[in-house]
């Protein structure tokens, strides 16, 4: 659900990229508001997706981004072998232990993009079997990137969202900020 990102200082490109990236995260997480572990992990549709699995999967995808840029490892290594893990909660994980988490990638991500010297610094992606060629990417074309991820994952929440309860998008701002969204 779109909703109203305030402008930046005047010449704060990285404070407008940033704004977006947390736009896209409030969607993530309105989507699992006031619903329980096991309502969050349900999957309403065909797909294999559940709310919960989107909010694990854009945490740990936007950490990974950002580990990458620092040239550092994931924190979690996915593979064929358990790429299906990262869409749903295992083991004795929740969606409360995911939202914290999330946090903290996202305390990681403002802290990286505004200490870099220049959005135009890059950072090398290697060739990987989903990737064609080793290519340098700006920091720039990362905010983007996890603005377009995010963004596209929050559409399917909200309408995972929207099955599970018939809750939407508009309803849940208005409960998150508590007020009314006529």
């Amino acid at each position: 659900m779109v909703t109203h990102v305030p402008a930046e200082a005047r010449g704060d490109e990285r404070g407008a990229l940033l704004a977006f990236i947390e736009e896209q995260r409030g969607g993530i997480r309105r989507s699992v508001l006031g619903l329980t572990d096991e309502q969050a992990a349900s999957r309403p549709s065909a797909s294999e997706l559940s709310p919960a699995g989107l909010l694990k999967h854009v945490a740990e995808i936007e950490q990974v981004w950002i580990a990458r840029a620092k040239g550092e490892p994931p924190a979690v290594h996915r593979d064929e072998s358990n790429w299906h893990e990262c869409f749903r909660l295992v083991g004795d994980e929740t969606v409360e232990s995911w939202l914290a988490y999330y946090e903290k990638v996202a305390t990681e991500t403002e802290s990286f993009i505004r200490a870099v010297p220049s959005l135009d610094d890059t950072f090398l992606l290697a060739k990987t079997s989903w990737n064609p060629k080793d290519e340098w990417l700006s920091m720039r074309w990362l905010c983007l990137h996890l603005i377009r991820e995010i963004a596209r994952h929050a559409g399917h929440a909200d309408i995972l969202r929207e099955s599970l309860d018939g809750a939407t998008a508009f309803e849940l701002v208005a409960k998150e900020q508590g007020s009314s969204w006529e």
